[in-house]
């Protein structure tokens, strides 16, 4: 939960300061149940992450959903520290977007904070009368207290990168950011940068190709994304679009935290490479590949070549470190950015994976690796799946780790993942060797 002062709004001044906010002591984490047989709404976990606590690394409450099959997946704030400013502004709800139903869920996180109860339901006829926009991920608080959501398709599961705008307060649905018929063509992520007067989003793939399964022939087709899309933050328009090379599937996107950068780092999942970013001196933006993760020559796999599939990135606030998951390989990575140009690997573990020694899987050849990690196993229990979605704690100190992708592609490439959710700890971010523990079990 964020400070207060007595003229400020939510959140904090600046990344550095948010450095300096006290320790996090809940975690909210949404729990899936679409494609794993049991016949239940999907639902809201509160786990206990504060080390004094008696109920310390377990789940103390369970939000359900009044719906089957919503696919939560991201989450979001409806206010943050884009209305610092503001001190009519307070961050109370937590913003549930749903990626296949299309619904959003406001959960009430301040009323009682380790109890949370549903505030409001936005239904997907809604959605799709006012917006034309279904499938949704990404939700970002704006300056203006509005809520902006992502979209990767049309109410019919076709392509279509738009962005749903909320009010904040009333959760009133007000329509799309983007001017009417602007949207890209295909969607995902977003980060925006107002003082460039920028955002830029991202692409995965229609929802019609991606929502039962991952089908190579499909990548073969260009039916997936390879694109980023610039947009100009005050007309609200499509001003470029990059082709990335080698940039398959570019999921997550992050500026630099320094509210004053023009440039940071974008994921590309099937390319197994991270790219940069950056603006040019005449206002235009390129790309450039800085980290690219080999592929693996394999025996019992679906294809002879395993990527690592990065799906998740994420930045410390200092700027000093980029973190990012290799969902199919299973290892985590940190890597020094002090020059972004040149991303320096200084950790890594491995949390489970598709390569582990045991499994169905036999690694032929390997760029990296003289021999195949052994499993993580976990009080007793070994983890199933790879590390996919991470958080790392204001202070830079603990990241948090889920194994669960999406729940087509996991029942596919991960058909025991039992979902836990571990915690890296350290007592910094300078180090040699990481340890884990299970501090949930949401199966």
């Amino acid at each position: 939960m964020a400070t207060k002062c007595g003229k400020c709004g939510p959140g904090y001044p600046s990344p550095l300061e948010a450095m300096k906010g006290p320790r996090e002591e809940l975690v909210y984490l949404p729990c899936i149940y679409r494609n794993t047989g049991i016949e239940a709404p999907d639902y809201l976990a509160t786990v206990d992450v504060n080390p004094k606590s008696p109920q310390y690394s377990q789940v103390i409450h369970r939000l359900p959903m009044p719906n089957l099959k919503d696919e939560l997946h991201h989450s979001g704030w409806n206010t943050c520290s884009s209305c610092f400013g503001d001190s009519t502004k307070s961050r109370t709800k937590l913003v549930l977007p749903s990626l296949i139903s299309s619904r959003v869920y406001v959960v009430d996180v301040a009323t009682e904070p380790r109890a949370p109860k549903l505030h409001k339901v936005i239904e997907p006829k809604e959605i799709h009368a006012k917006c034309d926009l279904g499938y949704l991920h990404t939700s970002h608080c704006l300056a203006s207290g509005e809520v902006m959501i992502s979209s990767l398709g049309d109410p019919k599961g076709n392509g279509k990168g738009g962005f749903v705008l909320l009010d904040g307060e009333t959760f009133e649905v007000k329509g799309t950011w983007e001017r009417p018929g602007g949207a890209a063509p295909m969607g995902y992520d977003f980060w925006y940068q107002p003082r460039h007067n920028v955002m830029i989003s991202t692409e995965w793939a229609a929802p019609n190709v991606l929502q039962d399964g991952f089908n190579p022939t499909d990548v073969e087709a260009g039916l997936y994304g390879q694109r980023l899309h610039v947009w100009d933050w005050q007309r609200r328009e499509r001003v470029q679009t990059l082709t990335m090379q080698d940039g398959l599937i570019p999921l997550e996107i992050r500026f630099l935290h320094n509210p004053a950068a023009d440039q940071g780092f974008v994921g590309c999942a099937l390319g197994s490479n991270i790219q940069r970013f950056y603006k040019n001196q005449g206002g235009t933006w390129s790309v450039e590949k800085v980290i690219q993760v080999p592929s693996k020559k394999v025996k019992g796999w679906i294809l002879p070549e395993m990527p690592s599939l990065i799906t998740d990135i994420l930045l410390s606030l200092d700027d000093r470190f980029l973190y990012f998951s290799n969902w199919l390989h299973g290892d985590l990575r940190q890597y020094d950015i002090s020059d972004p140009k040149r991303p320096r690997l200084v950790g890594q573990i491995f949390l489970g994976g598709s390569i582990v020694k045991g499994g169905p899987v036999q690694v032929l050849e390997d760029q990296e690796l003289k021999c195949q990690p052994e499993p993580l196993v976990v009080k007793g229990k070994q983890v199933a799946g790879g590390p996919q979605m991470i958080q790392l704690s204001l202070d830079g100190t603990r990241l948090y780790v889920t194994t669960s992708l999406y729940s087509a592609w996991d029942k596919q490439f991960y058909p025991d993942l039992i979902r836990q959710n571990l915690k890296i700890f350290e007592g910094g971010c300078h180090k040699k060797s990481w340890q884990s523990e299970t501090i949930n079990q949401c199966s």
